[in-house]
């Protein structure tokens, strides 16, 4: 069974991660509307990904035989200055994930949670690759500066990018 401490911050933790699917489907919506495809795919993945982190830790809690208990999401911002300030955002944002999932974690430990520790090591590594990703933009970005001709290659490279099934799902398929 699982630790109700360890259940209730992961509860915490799928809500989280629904906000973060929601923050990207409204940057992929306004990408969209400022005439970005590639950036609207990059986050479109990156909702795709995030609703993959919740049905992780939903099914973590219910193979546990945990309670999942959902709570409403708060609204998300809708605007952004620039494609840079967006993944600015993004960066920050991933940032704080990266506090969250370290604190989940860390309750885990304290509750001598092995199996929760085990399952959380995915994250931990995930939190590397994301928080990569977005410095590796943000830079590309800064490149760019003002030239449209640079912004308008990159977002045909960010248009490239595939979902593919986050690594615990696609093992359990």
């Amino acid at each position: 069974m699982l630790n109700k401490k360890v259940q209730d911050a992961i509860n915490a933790q799928i809500n989280a991660e629904f906000w973060s699917a929601y923050l990207y489907l409204s940057m992929s919506a306004f990408a969209n509307t400022k005439g970005y495809p590639g950036i609207a795919n990059w986050f479109e993945i990156q909702y795709q990904e995030e609703l993959d982190h919740v049905k992780i830790f939903f099914d973590y809690v219910l193979q546990r035989d945990g309670e999942v208990q959902l709570q409403p999401i708060d609204g998300v911002p809708t605007k952004w200055g620039s494609p840079l300030n967006m993944f600015e955002e993004t960066l920050k944002h991933e940032q704080k994930v990266t506090s969250l999932i370290n604190n989940l974690y860390s309750v885990s430990l304290a509750e001598n949670d092995f199996a929760t520790q085990s399952m959380l090591k995915w994250f931990i590594d995930e939190q590397v690759e994301e928080e990569e990703s977005a410095k590796t933009i943000i830079d590309s970005l800064r490149m760019i500066g003002d030239n449209g001709y640079g912004l308008y290659t990159l977002d045909k490279d960010l248009a490239t990018r595939v979902y593919t099934q986050a690594a615990p799902l696609a093992a359990k398929n």
